[in-house]
């Protein structure tokens, strides 16, 4: 007995021994922020002056640029501060600090594509001091915010810095080209090689496997040439389609300066510049694009030495860096997880279980993103505006552009890389020939741009960039290398823009709101596809389906509020034209159908109903009916399929603007937001109070004359000053 005790003892003293060393090693507990005065200290290095007019929107003004992105920072804190903490989080790859193992990836991720490598080989000496100066107004901005919110600070994440704000353009940039899906596929568990063969070989074709899946978003941007619109007014419509709420969210904003920044428009949370809007002069719209930016190459390892690949014929040492994640587990406990990050000539390394691959894409290393955004904020007219987009820092989005001059103007924008055109480049290339690394871009004379062309009209709904007008002057296929892996696809936007243009009848502001809003799926399009095999189908064995097939085929395929056949329609094809974005896996047609015949008559009693009772805005307090789906001009796009009977919008039409100019060159504008300026507050009665309006596809005026903007003000204010 005596002896059983002392055993029992000695592994307590070990279990004891072993709990306090593991909470010993797994103490990370997180550093403390500065004190309110460190943080503050900055600020009084700049004066911006706020006017909040009555819909809650942010107008800022300054003597200096810097002075207006110091208001600019401080104005957004007050509306969605943590979305802004969760963007510099995610920069500084810690995000696993706080969210925990579910945010590790992303954590490794921004070590992998080197973010802050870039910023300290080139922050110091290629960020013009200009730049810099917008940056750190923007920093301090933050930190005043943070200085005097410490309860709603994240811990150990004060005080924000310029180079966060560089950072943050270098990781995020390259994944509105579809890097991060790239990336997603090399690191699943069923990636299939498809690898391009030498084209001088015998056999010149890539052999394919398995087909990639797509990667694209949305959005729709139209210019109207005063000649086209039948009244001498030009229009720009930016239309840009996000999420509503997140890190990619639009949040609007005036900013201005003594210095000659007078911008409005639509920026991400910790972005220092609008990214796209409209100045007195001028304006652009963004829209995704997707062309073929990067490219996987297929290593060769050693089978004798794991840290080296095959080049040229020799064994090659991969450059490596250890590297260590803190993943949070509960309170100041975390657990260090050490991992390596391998780069080769290439690029940066994945190594998977089906491969080992390196990855060269559009934007790598690039720094000068805000640089190229801040003189676009500047431009004043169409020389200015094409001079900024030399630059050729930004590594895709299509621009669509119109001025004050009448000016109109499509740009598929992209940093191409300059690849030999005889291989093809849509394969995987062979990893050990170090002549297919190619070193630079293509010259921005190259990038495939169409200025005022001859029917007036310009639009991208991120189609083709071979269909960017209804004239005759449409850029073509031809004219450009197979290798700039130039977009092929038409969305049923693109198509129903096509179908309702015909280069020659008058677009006035009616015709072209008429287009914007318009909420059909196109002859042609997937959705269309989609119906049409269902109809085939033989229902006849089940009655309840057969009625249902019938109430389909009465669709015309148009998507407003009040359609009562475009519940069951838009229920069928929801997963299928959705999946390229979701990344989900569409179930077989027959049992999508069969699934929206059960759900909408589980929760709405069959499938007769108008699709407003399921399409819906829902924010706090407001639940309102929705004209519009997925892939219409009317964007509208459901987190999911919900267990209440609706579906709720979260993406599509966000920030939209409609900018006019007169044959005088006097501007006017509208815009709206789905929801409004109180991003995070819910108390607020900015929260939800251009909900209706954006619902019934309204406007409110956008207020760009200083006189009406202090007119209208609920609030004028001066941070750090007042």
């Amino acid at each position: 007995m005596h002896m059983l005790k002392r055993i029992l003892a000695a592994l307590g003293v070990l279990l004891a021994a072993f709990l306090i060393g593991g909470g010993v090693y797994l103490w990370h507990p997180l550093p403390e922020n500065p004190d309110a005065g460190t943080l503050a200290a900055a600020a009084a290095d700049y004066d911006a002056q706020i006017l909040r007019d009555s819909w809650g929107v942010p107008h800022v003004r300054g003597a200096r640029d810097a002075d207006a992105a110091f208001g600019i920072a401080y104005a957004h804190a007050e509306d969605d501060y943590e979305t802004i903490q969760e963007v510099v989080a995610a920069t500084r790859g810690v995000m696993a600090s706080y969210r925990g193992k579910d945010a590790a990836p992303v954590d490794y991720m921004v070590r992998l594509l080197g973010v802050w490598d870039t910023i300290e080989a080139r922050y110091d000496s290629d960020v013009p001091e200009e730049t810099k100066a917008i940056a750190e107004a923007y920093a301090a901005g933050l930190n005043l915010y943070a200085a005097e919110h410490p309860g709603t600070t994240w811990q150990g994440l004060a005080p924000f810095t310029a180079q966060d704000v560089v950072a943050g353009f270098i990781f995020k940039t390259p994944f509105f080209y579809g890097l991060d899906g790239t990336l997603m596929e090399l690191f699943g568990e069923d990636y299939t090689q498809t690898i391009a063969l030498d084209p001088e070989g015998e056999d010149r074709k890539a052999f394919l496997m398995a087909p990639k899946r797509m990667s694209e978003r949305g959005s729709n941007a139209f210019a109207v040439s005063p000649q086209r619109s039948g009244d001498d007014v030009t229009r720009l419509l930016i239309n840009s389609h996000q999420p509503l709420t997140g890190p990619v969210a639009w949040y609007e904003a005036h900013m201005a300066s003594e210095e000659g920044l007078d911008m409005t428009g639509g920026l991400f949370p910790g972005t220092p510049l609008i990214l796209h809007g409209f100045n007195a002069h001028l304006g652009w719209a963004n829209t995704v694009s997707a062309q073929d930016l990067s490219d996987v190459y297929v290593l060769t390892r050693n089978p004798d030495n794991p840290h080296q690949y095959k080049l040229d014929g020799e064994w090659t040492d991969f450059e490596e860096t250890p590297v260590t994640l803190m993943v949070r587990l509960a309170g100041p406990f975390a657990l260090p997880v050490k991992r390596k990050v391998l780069r080769s000539a290439h690029g940066p390394v994945i190594e998977a279980k089906h491969g080992t691959y390196a990855l060269r894409y559009a934007g790598m290393g690039e720094i000068r993103q805000l640089e190229q955004y801040y003189r676009l904020n500047k431009a004043a007219s169409l020389e200015d505006f094409l001079s900024a987009m030399s630059m050729n820092a930004l590594p895709s989005i299509n621009y669509i552009y119109a001025d004050e001059a009448g000016n109109i103007a499509f740009i598929h924008n992209g940093q191409y890389p300059d690849r030999n055109d005889a291989w093809d480049w849509s394969a995987d290339m062979p990893g050990d020939r170090s002549d297919l690394i190619w070193q630079d871009y293509r010259d921005w004379d190259a990038v495939p741009k169409l200025i005022n062309p001859m029917s007036g009209f310009v639009f991208n709904a991120n189609n083709q960039p071979f269909s960017a007008t209804d004239g005759p002057d449409n850029l073509q296929p031809e004219d450009f290398p197979q290798s700039m892996g130039l977009q092929t696809n038409q969305t049923n936007r693109a198509l129903r823009v096509i179908e309702q243009t015909d280069g020659a009848t008058p677009i006035g502001e009616a015709e072209l709101l008429r287009i914007k809003f318009d909420n059909a799926y196109a002859d042609g399009s997937e959705t269309q596809e989609i119906v049409a095999e269902i109809l085939a189908m033989d229902w006849s064995e089940d009655a309840e389906m057969q009625a249902a097939a019938q109430h389909l085929a009465a669709w015309d395929f148009r998507t407003d509020a009040a359609n009562r056949h475009a519940a069951l329609g838009v229920l069928t094809v929801l997963r299928e034209i959705t999946a390229r974005y979701t990344g989900e896996a569409a179930p077989p047609r027959e049992q999508a159908f069969r699934e929206a015949v059960r759900w909408l008559t589980d929760h709405h009693g069959g499938v007769d109903l108008e699709w407003g009772e399921v399409n819906r805005l829902v924010r706090g307090g407001v639940d309102l009916p929705l004209s519009g789906a997925p892939d219409t001009l009317r964007a509208v796009y459901p987190a999911g399929i919900r267990e209440d009977g609706e579906l709720h919008m979260s993406a599509g039409d966000s920030w939209i603007a409609l900018v006019e100019w007169d044959r005088d060159g006097t501007q006017t504008a509208r815009v709206i937001h789905n929801f409004g300026s109180a991003t995070l507050d819910s108390a607020s009665p900015h929260y939800a109070d251009q909900a209706p309006l954006f619902a019934a596809e309204g406007w409110r005026t956008a207020l760009t004359d200083w006189d009406a903007i202090e007119a209208n003000a609920e609030r004028i204010y001066r941070p750090g000053k007042d």
